[in-house]
């Protein structure tokens, strides 16, 4: 293991995690909300001790990661960031327990959205924007931010793929361009431009500057935290339109914009990912107005919340502008099942990804025909594309994992006392990074019921459904550190 490299690189995403926290704490200074000023500063000066000092002892370190390492240097980079970035939470005492400050930043980071705290409109502003924030930080990646203003192209090959593949989400990482810096430039380039025109948008709906930055934060990295108790339901229909159309952009596969600024137009739109995100979301949309007839005073109305919750869940945002866990029970089962299904591979939006989906399905297919006819050579192609074999087996073991860790954590957070559509909703919410579930973790309650125990599974599984899994599983393997089982030879 390069540890000195490793550490090096955590050294790195520690400074820029810094550098992030100061125009919260200008924001603290102008707004003379003391506590919270104190609460970044001393977060800051924290950070900054502990990037040094890495920095320092891996001042020699030499270049190159294996896939292993780059897998480790994910997890426990986005370990340490939360761990760091929910200090201004706690020495504020704007969340006075360290778990729930926790629990609120690794939700922020890894744009879940799920939330403890009641009382939205009664925390600072600056805690606020930092809150808001750290989805845009998660929704394309930190590291893939350093990558692309740092790392140079060849002195560091390999070593930017492994990283790029161990946070970017989806079935198969690739590159746009024949270098992975470039690629890191290009997919930021369009995360900002996106984010730009959705304030943009925001503003000429009349919304006020602070919530269309913090709204177009929590849009742009499919995370959902509000900053209204009420979510975006107070906001005008022209604005909850907006925020729609936003969601499901962002919840497109960054690859498909990179071909539209080449002009291959008809690439995109015969990407069979994206004809499935779109059929999934149009058919979402119009079985749940269908089942909501009656259910609002307008056909409008219902059109709207429909679009709205169809747009927010499937993209794994988690804003809400109705509380839906009032809907039919058909309405529920759909919006459940897109919880699981989720956006597309390569975009900000969680959840186990179109792509793989598509995956699944086709290689269920190839099997029944294996079945029908043994003797013939059957592959599973995408976009014209044969799909590698390895692609397939690691697809099957994401789905295996995710099976398994979703059961693990229902059952373990079974021990509160809540019902079995709470427990599994919520697990399903913070797994896939959506926020709201249904009862007791609905869009008008919050996770702050749960226990000290329950709380901590719900961050792992927030951190193991970002990273896709194997970057934190990794992490308790006895391999991984070279501890060899004596008992095993």
């Amino acid at each position: 293991m390069n540890y000195k490299m490793m550490g090096r690189f955590i050294g790195h995403i520690l400074l820029v995690e810094a550098i992030f926290m100061l125009p919260s704490l200008l924001i603290g200074l102008y707004q003379k909300e003391e506590m919270a000023s104190i609460g970044f500063a001393a977060g800051i000066g924290i950070i900054l001790a502990i990037a040094l000092i890495l920095l320092f002892l891996s001042r020699d370190s030499k270049k190159g990661f294996k896939a292993k390492e780059g897998l480790v240097c994910v997890g426990i980079s986005w370990i340490a960031m939360s761990i760091l970035g929910s200090l201004p939470f706690y020495i504020s005492r704007e969340i006075p327990h360290y778990v729930d400050a926790l629990f609120e930043t690794v939700s922020g980071f890894t744009t879940t959205g799920a939330s403890i705290v009641s009382d939205v409109e009664g925390l600072s502003m600056s805690i606020l924007y930092w809150r808001s924030f750290t989805h845009w930080i998660g929704g394309m990646g930190v590291l893939v931010f350093v990558l692309a203003v740092g790392a140079s192209g060849e002195s560091n090959k390999g070593f930017t793929m492994h990283l790029l593949r161990a946070e970017s989400p989806g079935p198969q990482v690739g590159k746009l361009v024949p270098k992975m810096k470039k690629t890191a430039e290009i997919m930021y380039l369009i995360y900002i431009l996106l984010t730009i025109v959705n304030i943009l948008f925001l503003l000429l709906g009349k919304m006020p500057v602070f919530d269309a930055v913090c709204t177009a934060f929590g849009t742009a990295g499919t995370g959902g935290f509000g900053i209204k108790n009420d979510s975006i339901a107070g906001y005008s229909p022209y604005i909850q339109n907006v925020c729609t159309v936003f969601m499901l952009l962002f919840g497109v596969n960054f690859s498909c914009y990179y071909m539209l600024l080449l002009k291959q137009f008809h690439s995109v739109f015969k990407d069979e990912e994206l004809r499935l995100y779109l059929g999934i979301v149009i058919g979402s949309i119009a079985l749940i107005t269908l089942n909501l007839r009656g259910f609002y005073g307008t056909l409008e109305e219902t059109v709207r919340h429909a679009a709205f919750q169809v747009a927010s869940i499937v993209t794994t945002t988690g804003y809400a502008t109705t509380d839906f866990d009032l809907w039919p029970g058909f309405s529920k089962a759909i919006i459940l099942g897109l919880m699981v299904i989720g956006a597309s591979a390569g975009s900000t939006g969680g959840g186990f990804k179109c792509a793989r989906v598509l995956i699944i399905l086709k290689s269920l297919r190839r099997n029944l025909r294996r079945a029908i006819s043994p003797q013939k050579v059957q592959v599973v192609r995408i976009n014209d594309r044969m799909i590698d074999e390895k692609v397939l087996e690691n697809t099957n073991a994401y789905l295996s994992a995710y099976v398994i860790i979703i059961f693990i954590s229902f059952i373990l957070i079974s021990i509160d006392k809540f019902s079995v559509t709470t427990n599994i909703t919520a697990v399903l919410s913070c797994f896939n990074n959506i926020g709201p579930g249904l009862d007791a973790v609905g869009p008008t309650c919050n996770f702050g019921g749960y226990s000290l125990f329950s709380k901590l599974v719900l961050i792992v599984d927030m951190l193991a459904g970002r990273l896709e899994i194997f970057p934190i599983l990794i992490l308790f393997s006895r391999s991984t550190w070279g501890i060899i089982d004596t008992k095993r030879g």
